[in-house]
C-alpha cells in the first residue's frame, strides 16, 4: 500500500458530497433498528429480515458503488490520475491502496452499522447477527473489487454499477432463480447461511462454491483494474 495515496483518497472520498450517502444508508438502518426494537417488533424474524433484506442486499451493494467507484473514478475522469501514474509507483500499488481504502469505508458504513443493528435488534441470538456480519465483510470485499475495476474500465461506472445493483443484484438476484446462484449477495448469503442456525437465513448456493465464487471475482476484479490502468498510462504518454 502507499499512505500518501491512502491519506489522499479517504480525505476525497469524505470531501465530497456524495459521501454524505455513506452516512445517510447506515443512518436509516440504525434507526430502523431502534424503532423495532422500542416498538418491540424485533423478534428475530423481523431482525433476519432487515439485515438481510436491507443490510446485505441493499445497503451493502449501493454502499460498495459510492466507495469503489469513489475512490478511483472521478480521478480519471479529471484526469488527476496521470499525476500519481507519473510517479515511480507499481501500478498495482495504486489498485491495491484503492481497494483498501474502499473496504475500509465498507467496513465503516456497512459491516459496522450492519452488526449494531443487528444487536440492538436481536443481540447475538441464533448468531444471526455475526452470521450476517461476516457476510456483509466479505461481500463487501468482492463489490469493492468489481467496483473499483469498473471505475477504471468506464466514464459511466455510477450508472452501470446502478444498473447492475438494482436490476441483477436486487431485483433479479432476490426473485430470479437463475441470477441468485450468480450474484455476490447469494453467496455472501451462503457463508453467514453457513454461520447460523436459524431458519430465516438461506442461501441457493453451497458454501465451497460460494466461497471460491467470492475469492475470483476479488482476485479477477483487482487484477482487471490493474491491467487497465497500466494501459491507462500507456494511452496518455502516447
Amino acid at each position: 500500500m502507499n499512505s500518501t495515496i491512502a491519506m489522499i483518497t479517504f480525505r476525497a472520498m469524505l470531501g465530497r458530497k456524495r459521501a454524505l450517502l455513506l452516512f445517510v444508508l447506515p443512518f436509516i438502518m440504525l434507526v430502523l433498528a431502534i424503532g423495532l426494537k422500542v416498538t418491540g417488533y424485533a423478534d428475530l424474524d423481523v431482525s433476519s429480515n432487515v439485515l438481510h433484506r436491507f443490510g446485505l442486499s441493499t445497503l451493502l451493494p449501493l454502499l460498495a458503488l459510492i466507495a469503489g467507484t469513489g475512490v478511483i473514478g472521478p480521478e480519471i475522469d479529471d484526469g488527476q490520475v496521470m499525476y500519481v501514474l507519473t510517479k515511480p509507483i507499481p501500478r498495482q500499488v495504486i489498485i491495491f491502496t484503492k481497494l483498501m481504502v474502499a473496504i475500509v469505508l465498507i467496513v465503516l458504513f456497512a459491516v459496522i452499522p450492519t452488526l449494531l443493528a443487528g444487536l440492538i435488534m436481536s443481540g447475538t441470538t441464533a448468531q444471526v447477527t455475526p452470521a450476517l456480519t461476516v457476510g456483509v465483510l466479505l461481500g463487501g470485499i468482492a463489490y469493492a473489487a468489481v467496483f473499483v475495476a469498473l471505475g477504471v474500465i468506464s466514464r459511466n461506472a455510477v450508472t452501470i454499477g446502478l444498473i447492475y445493483v438494482l436490476v441483477w443484484e436486487i431485483l433479479l438476484g432476490n426473485f430470479a432463480p437463475g441470477a441468485k446462484s450468480a450474484s455476490i449477495q447469494q453467496w455472501s448469503l451462503s457463508v453467514a447461511d453457513k454461520l447460523t442456525e436459524a431458519s430465516q437465513i438461506t442461501s441457493t448456493v453451497d458454501l465451497p462454491i460460494a466461497v471460491l465464487l467470492l475469492v475470483v471475482i476479488t482476485v479477477a476484479g483487482t487484477a482487471l483494474a490493474t491491467v487497465r490502468l497500466r494501459s491507462l498510462s500507456v494511452a496518455s504518454a502516447e
